[in-house]
């Protein structure tokens, strides 16, 4: 019998896991054999060979691990209007039915409620797919100008979505209105960031 087709003799894997000069993965030396699938060499597979050490997944040139702005958009603007009409129409239920209390349950008040639901639903679902449209905007214009994405687009395009929103109002509007935005994009920020401010802190305590 020819013992180099064999899997136990010096050509198969005997020679493999044996470690011998000719091959270079010198780091199998020594892993026993038992257990290996006596049909075929082919499904004799290390454990080791099957770990992963870099990305799954390969990008296509250029591209970002991580959504950008402009996809996002798409997102934050349509979570927005819905987060909007469910919270006036829940808005609108407590208004129609504190209006008409003293109404007895009647198709006039049942079409007043209602009225009020579509109106309050509406309004807030516009408010906020409006905010969050022009935040998405300033937030993709920044990002094209700066040729960089952080924290810093973040709130420049709150700050800028609050000044823009309440400029009807005049100067003291814009003023408030992006001090508002700078507040909340801020906060935004800093749960964004709070693991590593707080491993930060940690650090430098230690």
């Amino acid at each position: 019998m020819d013992t180099n087709n064999h899997p136990g003799g010096r050509g198969g894997f005997g020679s493999i896991f044996g470690g011998s000069p000719g091959y270079p993965h010198s780091d199998l030396a020594g892993v026993p054999l038992t257990g290996m699938s006596p049909l075929s060499p082919y499904l004799n597979v290390d454990p080791r060979f099957l770990t992963q050490d870099s990305d799954e997944f390969i990008l296509p040139t250029g591209a970002n691990k991580t959504r950008g702005r402009f996809e996002l958009a798409f997102f934050t603007i349509g979570g927005c209007c819905m987060t909007g009409a469910a919270f006036g129409a829940l808005n609108g239920l407590r208004l129609g039915l504190k209006e008409t209390q003293n109404m007895m349950w009647s198709k006039p008040k049942n079409v007043q409620v209602l009225n009020m639901v579509t109106k309050q639903g509406a309004m807030w679902a516009n408010t906020l797919g409006s905010l969050a449209l022009l935040y998405s905007a300033f937030g993709v214009i920044i990002e094209k100008t700066r040729g960089a994405e952080d924290d810093l687009n973040t709130v420049a395009a709150g700050t800028m979505t609050g000044m823009l929103y309440k400029s009807p109002a005049g100067l003291r509007g814009m003023a408030r209105g992006g001090l508002a935005g700078l507040a909340l994009t801020s906060i935004y920020a800093l749960y964004n960031n709070w693991e590593h401010i707080k491993g930060s802190s940690t650090r430098l305590s230690v």
